[in-house]
């Protein structure tokens, strides 16, 4: 007599599974066991077995799943995983701003405002502050009483240990979240550097490390002796904390400075504080999702530009780079041999600018150089526009104009070229990346995902279903892209169905 049963899933691996196949098990072993009632002595240890099995089955099932880049989930293990193919997250870059401070009057002696006097903006609870990155100095008799000093949107730390000589010295900094590139180690002996690793570190350079976790907390790593110098003394760490796109501030909403601040002679001066244009280059750290898709390309092309894929690789390396796409003759008959064309997409979309096409053009000609003879050209993306008319029932009592604005929104995150994170747009893509099941170019914008779109949107009861109903640059039909087309939303026009009125 068989002891399992003939058809077993070992994919169904949940409580109630096991539980089932528990019992299949006993009644092929002991058929005069028919009393499975909850209260029973034998069905306890039934669901006992299958409750620990449910729970080693979830941590075997988590652990295949986090041991793999494409599939793990928590940022620490891509963190990990991709280390192990030489790529390190990014953190959060600080933003900057050019700030302006003014004196009420002109004054008498040089006033002096060091670095790292903070201006915030003018909220009581969290407001946004930035550090002066260098001393700022207003001379005396100076009018108008004003000058102009860059800020940061970070704030600095300085942290003291005792190294005791110690190999392998390791040093958990305590404020988050840290600043890359922004550790500054000094000791009795000399300053360090940093390096990225100690292979090339001989047992007298004094090199560390710093390794950042998922939380953004950073340790410093010092030598053994073999590989990098251990330090001993005293070890003065300065670093920043800080950054993100929080730092990226409106125009005139740093116009506190705090502290009190005097001349030269030590008489008392007012100061105010504005920013003439909006902070910049704010973001936030890189997401898992990001480094999952930029990890693996990382080894797809070390140094050079040479199959098609390298260009786009190459060129979407560029922070301002979106998408792109390489056509050569091979794809496009229209292209001359022995050339191709490189379409870019900025980042939130529109088109390029000279001097970005240009920086793109050095990277994968000479940063990542391409063959000699290979003619690149570096152009404005196609983009296929997309109007939109669709006659909308809304539920009752909800707003028509609430119902247009969510509409409009859905679809707009729809067509974006970009995820929050930096990641490519998965719903929209160049014609030549759309491809069938057989590999070939069938690049659409399908009606039926754009139904979806405004149906799935709160509020929307239905869409009309005549044929006019719902309508794609006047067709109720799939949009074709080109190889070089890229989707892009154009003018969308709702019509309330029940009134017949605009939405």
């Amino acid at each position: 007599m068989s002891l399992l049963p003939t058809t077993v899933d070992y994919t169904d691996k949940d409580f109630d599974a096991l539980r089932a196949r528990l019992i299949a098990l006993v009644r092929s072993v002991f058929p005069d066991w028919t009393d499975f009632e909850v209260a029973g002595f034998g069905n306890v240890l039934i669901e006992m077995y299958a409750f620990v099995g449910d729970v080693l089955t979830f941590y075997q099932d988590n652990l295949a799943r986090e041991s793999r880049l494409v599939t793990a989930t928590q940022r620490k293990n891509v963190m990990a995983l991709a280390q192990m193919l030489g790529y390190r997250l990014q953190g959060a870059r600080a933003a900057t701003a050019e700030l302006e401070l003014t004196l009420t009057r002109s004054p008498t002696a040089d006033v002096v405002f060091p670095a790292g006097t903070v201006v915030r903006t003018q909220e009581v609870t969290e407001p946004v502050r930035f550090q002066l990155m260098a001393d700022a100095v207003i001379s005396a008799g100076q009018t108008p009483a004003r000058v102009t000093v860059l800020a940061e949107h970070s704030r600095p730390h300085q942290q003291l240990t005792d190294a005791r000589g110690l190999k392998g010295l390791e040093i958990l900094l305590d404020r988050t979240p840290y600043l890359d590139g922004s550790a500054v180690v000094t000791t009795a002996t000399g300053a360090f550097t940093e390096v990225d690793s100690f292979l090339d570190s001989g047992p007298n350079d004094r090199h560390f490390l710093v390794r950042v976790d998922q939380n953004d907390r950073a340790t410093l790593r010092f030598g053994d002796g073999r590989n990098g110098l251990p330090p001993s003394g005293t070890v003065t760490v300065r670093y920043k904390t800080g950054g993100g796109t929080s730092g990226n501030v409106d125009a005139g909403r740093l116009v506190v400075v705090e502290g009190a601040f005097s001349d030269a002679h030590g008489r008392p001066v007012q100061v105010a504080a504005s920013n003439a244009a909006p902070a910049t280059g704010g973001t936030d750290r890189q997401t898992a999702a990001s480094a999952k898709l930029l990890a693996p390309e990382s080894l797809r092309v070390l140094t050079r530009s040479v199959a098609r894929e390298d260009f786009e690789i190459n060129a979407r390396r560029l922070p301002a780079v979106a998408r792109a796409l390489m056509l050569t003759a091979n794809e496009d008959p229209s292209i001359d041999e022995n050339a191709g064309v490189l379409y870019v997409i900025p980042q939130g979309g529109g088109a390029p600018t000279p001097a970005l096409k240009n920086l793109v053009r050095q990277q994968v000609t000479e940063v990542y150089p391409c063959t000699l003879t290979f003619q690149v050209s570096v152009l404005d993306p196609v983009y296929r526009r997309l109007d939109i008319k669709a006659r909308v029932f809304l539920r009752a009592g909800v707003s028509g104009t609430t119902v247009r604005a969510r509409i409009l929104q859905n679809l707009t995150t729809y067509f974006r070229v970009s995820e929050p994170d930096g990641t490519p747009n998965p719903r929209v893509d160049f014609g030549f990346n759309l491809k069938n099941a057989d590999g070939f170019p069938v690049g659409e914008i399908a009606w039926s995902d754009v139904f979806n779109v405004i149906r799935d949107t709160e509020g929307v009861r239905k869409i009309g279903d005549s044929p006019g109903d719902l309508t794609l640059n006047g067709l109720p039909a799939d949009v074709r892209l080109r190889v070089q087309e890229f989707p892009t939303l154009g003018t969308v026009t709702l019509v309330n169905g029940d009134t017949g009125g605009a939405l």
